[in-house]
């Protein structure tokens, strides 16, 4: 797990651990890492921001303060089912891991009634999907995506060539029930799409990407759309 995405679930468990608060030994087994590295952790999120309170002593530990916890949300226990469907059912989707955290944080919210309701509905709606990709191919692909630098690939084709090549990600595109990262291949001096699931290594480099733009890719087909719309 980078560090980023430890980050974000260390703050999701604080702010779940409610007023009883977390001891940073549990913390460290949770996440596996040393009690020292979740310190510093704790001093990261505080420095960027995050409400943290700390009790000292036996039965002490680290919460979130109540400012940072969601408002109340109203969504009925079909809606929270929706969205728990929609993102079991795409375990490799771009960001999954945290659409998952925002499904939990949403649960988390709901009146105690809506939530039994949803808890009891989602047990009625199975979901069955492949194994999913890499998680560290993952999020290397969404991390460039995000700071739009270049990533490095290494690609075995469907004839079975493998490569390795710096790529310009550009946007994830969905078709047909898999996941394509499409970008400039600076290999192939072009546009390229490349399958989620072909792709064997990913790392982010320090290149920033040079601009390229989702027009350069062409008109997408009648049905596609933007996640948002």
């Amino acid at each position: 797990m980078k560090r980023a995405e430890r980050l974000h679930a260390l703050s999701e468990t604080l702010r779940r651990s409610g007023a009883r608060g977390i001891s940073a030994a549990r913390l460290a087994r949770e996440f596996e890492v040393s009690v020292r590295t979740v310190h510093r952790d704790l001093d990261a999120l505080e420095n960027s921001g995050a409400p943290i309170w700390s009790r000292p002593g036996p039965g002490g530990g680290y919460g979130l303060a109540k400012s940072a916890s969601l408002p109340p949300v109203t969504f009925s226990p079909a809606q929270a089912v929706a969205l728990m469907a929609a993102v079991s059912a795409a375990p490799d989707a771009p960001y999954a891991d945290l659409s998952a955290a925002g499904v939990r944080k949403i649960m988390d919210v709901l009146d105690p009634k809506t939530r039994a309701q949803a808890d009891e509905l989602a047990h009625r709606v199975w979901v069955n999907v492949p194994p999913s990709s890499s998680r560290a191919v993952r999020s290397a692909l969404e991390e460039g995506m995000a700071e739009q630098r270049v990533i490095r690939l290494r690609y075995t084709s469907r004839d079975g060539t493998t490569t390795t090549r710096d790529v310009e990600p550009v946007l994830f595109a969905s078709t047909n029930g898999r996941w394509y990262l499409i970008g400039w291949c600076c290999l192939r001096d072009a546009m390229r799409w490349f399958a989620v699931e072909r792709i064997e290594r990913a790392s982010v480099t320090k290149a920033a990407c040079s601009g390229h733009t989702i027009h350069e890719v062409g008109e997408p087909p009648e049905s596609a759309r933007p996640v948002h719309g």
